[in-house]
């Protein structure tokens, strides 16, 4: 499985999710949202994989949605694409999805959840193994 990770190119975040995933091997491609914006079929599927849809993807704290004023929940899935292409630095970075998963933001705990589950099964096995033989 390949992870999609969308990503900023002045987030602190995104760089240390780029990072990880490079280090533990996991096979990624990367969107730069701010140079390659979002296509409204990659926006759709981003919301249909979150548990609190806009509230989840969104950057509330962000200059651009704060200028912006608007009441998010008053707005179409098409109009809030549109909002999005002119100011894509609303949108919480970085964003990663694969087939099954999505993780918005950078946690060091929650983004294992990427790694192939034989690997954290053999992971686990030998911890387990280990503290055996302590």
């Amino acid at each position: 499985m390949t992870v999609t990770i969308y990503s900023q190119a002045s987030c602190s975040s995104s760089r240390k999710a780029l990072k990880w995933l490079k280090e533990n091997e996991i096979p990624f491609k990367e969107k730069r949202i701010t140079s390659q914006p979002l296509t409204l079929a990659e926006f759709k599927e981003i919301l249909s994989m979150t548990e609190d849809g806009t509230d989840e993807i969104i950057a509330t704290n962000s200059n651009d949605y704060k200028n912006l004023n608007l009441d998010i929940e008053q707005l179409s899935i098409q109009e809030l694409y549109d909002v999005i292409q002119e100011h894509p630095r609303m949108l919480r970075s970085p964003i990663l999805i694969d087939e099954k998963r999505i993780q918005v933001g950078y946690n060091e705990m929650d983004i294992r959840r990427f790694i192939p589950r034989k690997v954290r099964a053999f992971e686990l096995h030998a911890m387990q193994r280990l503290a055996q033989e302590s």
